[in-house]
C-alpha cells in the first residue's frame, strides 16, 4: 500500500493542493512559457511552490507536469525531454516532502494532449495512449504515488489516458472539467463519466471534477453524480478541485475572486455532498489551502446541500447544471426561421 492509498483509506477527507500555473506566475513564469521546463531550469522555484502547499497542510501535492507529455512539449520544441522533466518534477517534490517531515502523497499530474481525438479530430486513440503511457512511466519511475489525470473532456481521451496510466500499476485518479452547462467541453455529464468507467482498463481510485466555472459547479457535479442512475453502486471516491472563484482581468493580469472564506465554505459543502478529496484549481493559493485545512480538521459531515443552498453560499449555477439536477433536458435556444418572408 503506497502513501496515497494508505492516506485515502485512513482519512475521511484528504486535502489536495491548489493551483500550479497561477502560483508559478507569481514566481516569475511568463504567459506562453512551459511551466514544466522550470523543473530543469529553475528547480528552486518549483521546490518553493511545492513547499508552500505542503506547509499549508496539503495531504497530496500535484507535480508540475500538467503539460509534460510529448504533444504539449512539442509546442516548445521539448518533446524529447518528457522523461527528464517528469522525473525531475517528482524528485523535487519528494525532496520537499522529506524535508518537511510530513506524510504527503505525490500525485503525478497528467493533463490533456491538447489534440482532438478521433473520430472528431486527427489524433488517433492509439497515438494518444502512447503519449500518455510515456509520461505515466516517467512519473512512475520518478516515484509518484498516484497518477492524476486532470482536466479531461472526451470519452476517447479518458480511455487513452487511463489505458496509458494503467500500464504502470499505480493507482489512477481522473478528473474532468465540467464547464459547459454541467457538461465537459465534449458533452459528457457526470452520469456519462460514471457509466464510462465500466469500459476503462482499470478501476479508478477516485474521480471527479477540476477547474471549470467555479466552486458551485463542482459541488453540483457531485450532486448530479449522486443522483444518477448507474450500474456501479459503489463508485470510486469523488474529487472536488474547483477554481477559486471567477477570473477577472485587473492591472494587466488575471486574478480570481475567491477569498479564503469562500474556499472554506466550499470545502464544507464539498464534504457534506460526499467528496473524499478536496482541493483547489486555478487561482487557489497556499493561503486558501490553509483555510481549507482548518475546515477539514474540524468540520463534521452534514446534510447533503441542495442546489439552492449551493447557489446561496457559492454563486450561480448555469441553466444546464440546474436541468441536470432537476432531471430535465435544458431547452435548446430557438433559432431564427430561415424561410424567406412573404412578398
Amino acid at each position: 500500500m503506497n502513501t496515497f492509498t494508505r492516506l485515502l483509506e485512513s482519512h475521511e477527507v484528504l486535502l489536495a493542493d491548489g493551483a500550479t500555473g497561477t502560483n508559478l506566475f507569481e514566481l516569475g513564469l511568463q504567459s506562453g512559457d512551459a511551466p514544466e521546463l522550470w523543473n530543469a531550469e529553475f528547480p528552486e522555484r518549483i521546490r518553493q511552490h511545492y513547499r508552500a502547499f505542503i506547509d499549508a497542510g496539503s495531504d497530496l501535492v500535484l507535480t508540475n507536469t500538467f503539460g509534460g507529455n510529448s504533444s504539449r512539449l512539442a509546442l516548445h520544441k521539448a518533446e524529447g525531454q518528457v522523461r527528464e522533466l517528469n522525473v525531475a518534477a517528482v524528485h523535487l517534490l519528494k525532496q520537499e516532502i522529506e524535508d518537511s517531515g510530513r506524510d504527503v502523497a505525490i500525485a503525478g499530474s497528467m493533463g490533456p494532449t491538447g489534440d482532438i481525438l478521433e473520430p472528431s479530430g486527427p489524433r488517433t486513440i492509439s497515438d494518444a495512449t502512447e503519449i500518455f503511457s510515456e509520461q505515466a512511466h516517467a512519473l512512475a519511475d520518478g516515484g509518484a504515488d498516484v497518477l492524476w489525470l486532470e482536466t479531461l473532456s472526451s470519452r476517447e481521451e479518458c480511455l487513452a489516458a487511463v489505458t496509458g496510466a494503467a500500464e504502470t500499476g499505480l493507482p489512477v485518479v481522473m478528473t474532468m472539467s465540467f464547464d459547459t452547462n454541467g457538461r465537459t467541453m465534449m458533452g459528457l455529464t457526470p452520469e456519462d463519466v460514471l457509466l464510462m468507467q465500466a469500459d476503462l482498463p482499470c478501476k479508478l481510485h477516485a474521480w471527479g471534477g477540476n477547474c471549470g466555472l467555479g466552486a458551485s459547479e463542482i459541488i453540483a457535479a457531485l450532486l448530479n453524480a449522486r443522483v444518477a442512475n448507474h450500474a456501479d453502486k459503489n463508485p470510486p471516491p469523488f474529487v472536488a478541485k474547483a477554481n477559486c472563484g471567477i477570473p477577472q482581468y485587473e492591472d494587466g493580469k488575471i486574478v480570481y475572486s475567491g477569498t479564503p472564506e469562500l474556499m472554506a465554505r466550499y470545502t464544507e459543502l464539498a464534504i457534506d455532498a460526499g467528496a473524499r478529496i478536496v482541493g483547489g484549481c486555478c487561482g487557489t493559493t497556499p493561503g486558501h489551502i490553509a483555510a481549507m485545512r482548518e475546515i477539514i480538521d474540524n468540520h463534521k459531515r452534514g446534510t447533503q446541500p441542495s442546489a439552492e443552498h449551493i447557489v446561496n453560499e457559492l454563486g450561480e449555477l448555469t441553466d444546464g447544471t440546474w436541468a441536470l439536477i432537476n432531471g430535465t433536458t435544458p431547452k435548446k435556444p430557438s433559432r431564427p426561421s430561415r424561410r424567406r418572408p412573404r412578398q
